[in-house]
């Protein structure tokens, strides 16, 4: 009965990150529209940076550990515009 309440849970949870997947997804199309857009927004360049954090921490859940980069991938940060990290910045 115990290992049946197990599976039970982790189908439940399977199912949860892959709808939690489902809308990270979505919501990065939608960021990544509206950050390269003509008037494109600082903040939506930021949302998309940090759906994309979420989808790799969901994806280092669902293999059972935690396997966040140590940094950002430099093509995703060029084509996202950042300038760079805060200590790169020429304007501090």
């Amino acid at each position: 009965m115990r290992g049946e309440s197990e599976e039970r849970a982790a189908a439940v949870r399977a199912r949860w990150m892959a709808e939690l997947a489902a809308a990270i997804e979505g919501a990065q199309r939608v960021a990544w529209q509206l950050g390269s857009a003509r008037y494109a927004s600082l903040e939506a360049r930021e949302l998309y940076g940090r759906l994309e954090a979420a989808r790799v921490e969901l994806e280092s859940l669902r293999l059972g550990a935690r396997a966040v980069p140590e940094e950002i991938d430099p093509w995703l940060v060029r084509q996202l515009g950042w300038p760079g990290t805060p200590q790169q910045r020429d304007d501090d």
